[in-house]
């Protein structure tokens, strides 16, 4: 059944139309109000890149205990996947981490990257990540210090 546009002369100042402010927190077919099953308050709520950026830093600030001015000026990056085109020595396996060489001409300093989805692909928890992350950031820092990676960290490989 269609509706007819009013008749000329008919009072349409009384209709009301619904109101549609409300739609999107209704509760369609009786499952519930729609929302967010986390508040954005709990730990839950944060994104996998999210967590894996705070266990990155977590153990960043365990080394730098550890190792102490070594670590001034460094940073520290994460990245999804490494580049599409790896440098040359890099053959086989995809790499987790790379280790940038300071360029004081380019006014770059120390940069050490970990690439965030092939650690979470080749772990099984997030014990795991947080031991493999561990590890990248060991043997990169070990590179960088020209030292073994036993004595950047001595649970190394544990």
């Amino acid at each position: 059944m269609t509706e007819e546009p009013p008749a000329a002369g008919r009072d349409v100042s009384r209709v009301v139309f619904p109101s549609r402010r409300g739609s999107a927190r209704r509760d369609r077919r009786g499952r519930g109000l729609r929302g967010p099953l986390l508040p954005p308050t709990l730990p839950g709520w944060r994104t996998r890149g999210e967590r894996f950026d705070e266990t990155l830093l977590s153990t960043v600030e365990r080394l730098e205990k550890h190792l102490g001015s070594d670590l001034d000026g460094v940073e520290f990056a994460v990245e999804e996947v490494p580049p599409s085109a790896p440098a040359p020595w890099e053959t086989g396996a995809v790499p987790l981490g790379r280790y940038f060489p300071a360029d004081p001409a380019a006014g770059l300093s120390h940069r050490i990257v970990v690439y965030r989805r092939p650690v979470v692909g080749r772990s099984a928890d997030s014990d795991d990540i947080a031991a493999l992350v561990r590890d990248v950031l060991v043997e990169q820092l070990a590179q960088m210090l020209g030292r073994d990676p036993e004595d950047i960290d001595p649970t190394y490989r544990d």
